[in-house]
């Protein structure tokens, strides 16, 4: 299976509960009080996707620089599965003491609840966010046998356009769904457990297109074996300055995929800025810009309010869409 050696991989869709060893994980509570003596001792990470997943990696950097900041010990904990719905349910049923918190995913809170039942919904009413941390753009992207070198491209196939989607209820799903409906192009969804196994189906011309995270594509793009197509965020990613937005092509299509640290509901205040304060010290670090520029990552630093008044426009904005152009995502798109 071929992928970027700074891919950072999908967030899984529907999968089992998995737990990935994290070596010195511990579960001693490491809460805090209005003393401000925070951590008082090891404080949990759990994470919503697998060892060397985006959230994975993006959870660790952070891990390192809390340590740095706040003393103490942030230990990851992999619990793999849904989009990071079972990682998310540990958090909203641990004790609101600042013992456990996670970095979770837009999509969990925006998409997936357009994929499945109302009562398997995540909410975050069942957490305070208290920090966003940054955004991991969609690319859509040609196999090279395809002979797609623009969106125009598509009125022209013979047939149904084929594109591998990455899980149900995710950002990458979404974009591509979107983009066919919108476009009125014939489509057929041909579903992927993560972005790697769609690249690989991509890379062999086993499927015409796929919309994956930029860091899963992009070393691939720029060694000119499959062909970007599309972004789907507000503006050009940075990292393809040449690749145009989807509203530059006429399409209203706008997905991105953003990540923000949250805790359970009534954590203390002192607890929230502590934590706050940390991760906007570690963001300062030079070694956290590196890592963000090595695996495509833009900053998206802002508050927790602002994150959570972006993920409630989010939804509404996802859910219209997808009525009005009547696609299914739990029929995988």
């Amino acid at each position: 299976m071929r992928k970027s050696t700074t891919c950072l991989a999908a967030v899984a869709g529907v999968a089992t509960l998995a737990l990935a060893a994290c070596g010195g994980v511990q579960n001693t509570a490491g809460g805090g009080s209005d003393s401000g003596d925070y951590p008082s001792g090891a404080v949990d990470m759990p994470v919503g996707a697998s060892a060397g997943g985006s959230s994975d990696l993006i959870s660790r950097q952070i891990s390192r620089g809390l340590t740095d900041e706040l003393g103490g010990t942030f230990p990851v904990i992999n619990r793999e599965g849904a989009n990071g719905a079972l990682a998310a349910a540990e958090v909203a049923k641990a004790k609101a003491d600042g013992s456990t918190i996670s970095v979770q995913n837009a999509s969990l809170f925006t998409i997936t609840p357009l994929a499945v039942s109302e009562d398997e919904a995540t909410s975050i009413d069942d957490f305070d966010v208290v920090q966003g941390v940054s955004r991991d753009d969609y690319v859509l992207v040609a196999s090279k046998g395809s002979g797609f070198t623009s969106i125009d491209d598509f009125a022209k196939a013979d047939g149904k356009i084929t594109y591998g989607t990455t899980g149900v209820g995710t950002g990458a799903q979404l974009a591509c769904a979107l983009t066919y409906n919108v476009n009125e192009t014939p489509a057929e969804a041909i579903p992927f457990d993560g972005g790697a196994p769609a690249l690989t189906a991509l890379l062999g011309d086993q499927v015409d297109t796929a919309c994956l995270q930029v860091g899963e594509a992009i070393e691939n793009i720029k060694a000119g074996k499959i062909v970007p197509l599309s972004v789907f965020g507000p503006e050009r990613v940075g990292f393809l300055p040449d690749v145009p937005t989807a509203k530059e092509q006429g399409l209203d299509v706008e997905v991105t995929q953003y990540r923000f640290m949250t805790v359970p509901k009534g954590t203390p205040q002192d607890v929230q800025d502590a934590i706050a304060e940390a991760m906007q010290a570690t963001f300062e670090t030079s070694t956290y810009q590196d890592f963000n520029e090595t695996n495509n990552l833009t900053p998206l630093e802002i508050p927790g309010d602002e994150v959570k008044a972006m993920l409630e426009e989010d939804k509404q904005r996802y859910a219209d869409l997808v009525e009005e152009y009547g696609i299914d995502l739990g029929n995988a798109g």
